[in-house]
């Protein structure tokens, strides 16, 4: 009885949508004991691939047909919008611009307070002011500075990215950053495995980069036959010497 309903399903399809926008009968599937949808095509535009869904019931020992709602699904072919994502996991390199603010979580997992040296249990002991009057007591003027876990994602973003050794300009290069006059070291924990490029005749200047990162600015890098006299065969006509003319 619900699967020939098929005419009642698309009146309550088209008093939802208008008659302009529902078509023809594509299908009917069972959901339940006396529960099936049926399934029409959207013709309004923009909506390619999906289809008006009307579920119908039935209550037990009864011949009436009940709709129980009126739906626009997407198909396996539809035109439907990307997985939505957060603000904070759709922002790239590059999308801050003057005047943005990208504000900071309080418990953002890359940040500990100035003072914690990564003690989790000393961390739950403690409230804003009192991380506030530690910092401004002790001078450190950074109310909160790298986590481990910070400090360790930035330095694989680091490594994975095209300052690492995996880069193709990396894998072309004469020689590694850790051997090149042009680096500049750094202090911390990340010091152990990154500098600064300081040569500006590439593209790596002012950048961080890994000590088997490389490119072709290396500072060991010389001109082939650089700074060698080059020793010229002797002239088959000298055309730069003397010699006195005799008369005939």
């Amino acid at each position: 009885m619900l699967a020939r309903a098929v005419d009642q399903a698309q009146a309550a399809a088209v008093e939802v949508a208008g008659a302009a926008n529902v078509g023809e009968h594509v299908g009917v599937r069972g959901e339940a004991e006396r529960v099936v949808t049926h399934l029409f095509v959207c013709s309004q535009p923009g909506y390619r691939g999906w289809q008006w869904s009307v579920t119908l019931a039935r209550a037990p020992r009864q011949r009436h047909v009940t709709v129980n709602e009126v739906v626009l699904l997407p198909g396996d072919d539809a035109l439907a919008a990307p997985p939505w994502l957060p603000w904070t996991e759709r922002l790239l390199p590059g999308d801050i611009k003057p005047g943005d603010l990208l504000p900071v979580e309080d418990d953002d997992p890359r940040l500990v307070p100035g003072w914690w040296v990564g003690d989790p249990a000393t961390e739950a002991l403690v409230d804003e002011s009192t991380v506030r009057s530690v910092v401004d007591e002790v001078g450190m003027g950074r109310e909160r500075v790298l986590s481990l876990e910070g400090r360790d994602e930035a330095a694989q973003r680091w490594y994975d990215g095209n300052q690492g050794p995996g880069s193709p300009l990396a894998e072309a290069a004469p020689g590694r950053c850790v051997t090149c006059g042009f680096l500049v070291r750094i202090a911390g924990p990340v010091g152990t495995l990154f500098g600064v490029c300081a040569n500006g005749n590439v593209g790596d200047d002012g950048r961080v980069v890994s000590f088997d990162h490389g490119c072709g600015g290396h500072s060991d890098v010389r001109e082939a036959g650089a700074g060698r006299e080059v020793r010229l065969p002797e002239p088959v006509l000298d055309t730069v010497g003397y010699a006195p003319l005799g008369r005939d």
